[in-house]
């Protein structure tokens, strides 16, 4: 899917894609075996007639060749042989073949090897292992790798080893590394070796796969054998976008993304490009790869120096790699300029990257285009993202729905991003047909995303057997989440362990929940932490404040987020620690937010203060809101006022809401009134 865009971006894309293929086909015609064996030996011939005059920097391709023929003409076999690979190179397979011929029939090993590499490309490729076979014995390392390369093209392995290891071993870069490769497509461990052996001679394709290898075994041993897989580097390809263009996680095993891990080393010292180690020396080994113009190991470059946080660095490789044409450079770029706050420049890059198929950067769009309330260009760049292979396309797609409240459409693309495997996608369609009412249908897709490891499915797993009164396996669910580290999954899992009487438990997730932001878990810890306290005593006047107690602190940081017990609660400890003006201000918070303890306790401060008036007000709240003391407080108010029925109205108000003892002094102050009025 191509879309329109400014025309001065889309003709720098239309040079960078012809730049691009060009190099592509320049490192195919590097690896072609027939033209890479074009190599002439520059070892002089035993009794070789020196040439007539020397080659010169200054000399051209025309004088040079001019100087190879007149010695050919006089029967030179170096020059036949040095004038046929020219020949060769040109493309003029008739013009160079009788000085091949004539130079191999002297027995120059060059021209052998060359001569093979000439019937190849005529497609006689029996005769050109002749060829190649007699130069390889006489010890040309580029026959040996020639003749190893068309032995591994024909299935014969054994043979290929043979060839490919006598060229290695003579230090052939090429040799070298195809011999690595065909041990590495047989798990052989000496494929390592080979890798070094050509990556050390500067081939930078073995430079790149010898980094993956040492990072790979690196990945290995800090995370166990299952952790190399298919995710990002840069830590956002494969992830989806919501509506407001905020990151959501989504399935790794779904990401598109190809490239390993990167773990994060040990912090490099001033002047060091890596950490010790194999991951050290992988990053060298990319770093080469990539000054060489390999693209990928750019890439690779840029992503561990992002994750080190070197972004001025990674920047500058991402730029690199995104020249040369990979789109995920061009991708991770733009991610890079966003984060900095330069959303056009970003853009740009991820236009580039989605036009050339990278579907991570077309979902970035969408959601650029979403945040923007550009809802249209949104929607057809996910459908891009999900074109070019991203389930999460189909995920983002789901959300744009739903946020527009299109229902029907949203449930049908999550159920397309759910059948591909996306377990948010999942979780959010199970969410959406429990919504409809049908817990039957959403069952099954809760259960396939948690399975996947989806944490929210897994929460809402426990929700649902916590209905049904199977507490269990609702606790089973929520410990199956709060272990991934779920907020509120942890805070279910700490009351059920403070209703068993285990404090120990309930404090370790309580304390987890709370640092995630939970205001009921704050709540909670600290009242578990309160219950320990020792009795404080009376204030005494003159004597220093305390420092706030570690139970103090969690009650302050639930009020902070509005919880309203919390409120009361932070209140009243300021009350006894005599800071009556720190108490107004937290009962006056929950009392504004519906708090009728808040409400009551703000009333006692107002009237110990005269303001009498302003108390009746907050206790009237707080009475209507089903507080007794406050009801009491007003039927006392009352009658201090001699409003006698007023009076017995709220002592029959705290007759009724209670407590207990409320309620025995409501009903003999209510006596008292009643006594006073028939008097």
């Amino acid at each position: 899917m191509v879309f329109m865009g400014d025309r001065a971006t889309l003709l720098e894309t239309g040079r960078f894609v012809q730049r691009h293929a060009r190099n592509a086909a320049d490192e195919i015609i590097e690896a072609v075996p027939a033209v890479d064996a074009v190599v002439v030996d520059s070892t002089p011939r035993a009794g070789a007639v020196p040439d007539a005059g020397p080659d010169t920097e200054a000399e051209t391709e025309a004088e040079t060749e001019g100087r190879h023929r007149r010695a050919a003409e006089r029967g030179d076999t170096d020059a036949m042989s040095a004038l046929g690979a020219l020949l060769l190179r040109r493309g003029d397979l008739d013009g160079a073949e009788p000085f091949l011929r004539g130079a191999t029939a002297e027995g120059d090993r060059a021209a052998a090897n060359n001569l093979g590499v000439l019937l190849h490309q005529r497609g006689y490729p029996d005769e050109a292992a002749g060829w190649w076979r007699v130069a390889a014995v006489a010890g040309s390392a580029p026959a040996a790798h020639a003749l190893g390369r068309l032995h591994r093209e024909r299935g014969d392995e054994p043979a290929a080893e043979y060839w490919l290891r006598q060229a290695a071993e003579q230090g052939h870069a090429l040799g070298a590394y195809a011999l690595a490769d065909l041990l590495e497509h047989r798990s052989d461990v000496g494929a390592e070796r080979w890798l070094r052996a050509a990556a050390e001679q500067g081939h930078r394709e073995a430079a790149y796969r010898l980094a993956l290898a040492l990072e790979r075994r690196a990945t290995e041993t800090l995370r166990g054998p299952h952790a190399y897989g298919p995710t990002t580097a840069t830590g956002r390809a494969g992830h989806a976008y919501d509506t407001a263009g905020r990151l959501r996680a989504a399935d790794p095993a779904r990401a598109g993304d190809d490239r390993p891990p990167v773990p994060v080393p040990a912090p490099a010292r001033a002047g060091e490009t890596g950490g010790a180690g194999p991951l050290g020396e992988a990053e060298q080994w990319f770093r080469q790869a990539a000054a060489r113009g390999h693209r990928r190991a750019a890439l690779h470059l840029g992503a561990i120096l992002e994750q080190r946080g070197e972004l001025k660095e990674a920047g500058r490789w991402y730029l690199s790699s995104a020249k040369e044409g990979e789109a995920k450079a061009a991708c991770a770029l733009g991610f890079l300029l966003r984060d900095a706050g330069d959303e056009e420049s970003a853009a740009v890059w991820w236009l580039r990257a989605a036009q050339d198929g990278d579907g991570n950067a077309a979902n970035a769009l969408g959601a650029l285009h979403a945040a923007r309330g550009e809802q249209q260009t949104a929607e057809r760049w996910y459908r891009a993202a999900m074109d070019a292979g991203d389930v999460n396309g189909a995920y983002n797609l789901g959300l744009l729905c739903a946020a527009q409240d299109r229902l029907p459409q949203a449930e049908q693309w999550y159920r397309r991003a759910a059948y591909a495997g996306h377990r948010e996608a999942a979780n959010a369609l199970a969410v959406l047909l429990l919504q409809a009412g049908d817990a039957g249908g959403a069952e099954p897709w809760f259960s396939k995303a948690a399975e996947a490891g989806s944490v929210d499915a897994a929460f809402n797993l426990g929700i649902i057997h916590a209905g049904r009164d199977e507490d269990r396996s609702a606790l089973a669910w929520y410990e199956r989440a709060a272990a991934a580290g779920h907020t509120e999954a942890a805070l279910q899992v700490g009351i059920a362990a403070l209703r068993d009487g285990d404090e120990r438990t309930a404090e370790r997730h309580l304390r987890c929940a709370a640092g995630g932001g939970s205001a009921e878990a704050a709540f909670r810890l600290a009242t578990l932490l309160d219950a320990r306290r020792p009795d404080p005593g009376p204030v005494v006047l003159g004597a220093p404040v305390d420092q706030k107690t570690e139970c103090e602190e969690w009650y302050e940081r639930a009020a902070q987020q509005g919880h309203r017990r919390a409120q009361v609660r932070v209140g009243m400890l300021a009350a006894g620690r005599g800071d009556l003006t720190g108490a107004a201000r937290w009962y006056r918070e929950a009392a504004e937010a519906g708090s009728r303890n808040g409400a009551f306790n703000l009333g006692l401060l107002l009237a110990r203060e005269g303001s009498e008036r302003e108390a009746a007000l907050w206790w009237t709240r707080a009475a209507r809101a089903g507080h007794g003391r406050a009801a009491l407080r007003l039927a006392l108010l009352a009658a201090r006022r001699g409003e006698l029925s007023e009076g017995r109205k709220w002592c029959a108000h705290a007759v009724e809401l209670g407590p207990a003892e409320v309620a025995e002094r409501a009903a003999r102050l209510s006596e008292a009134l009643h006594q006073e009025l028939t008097a």
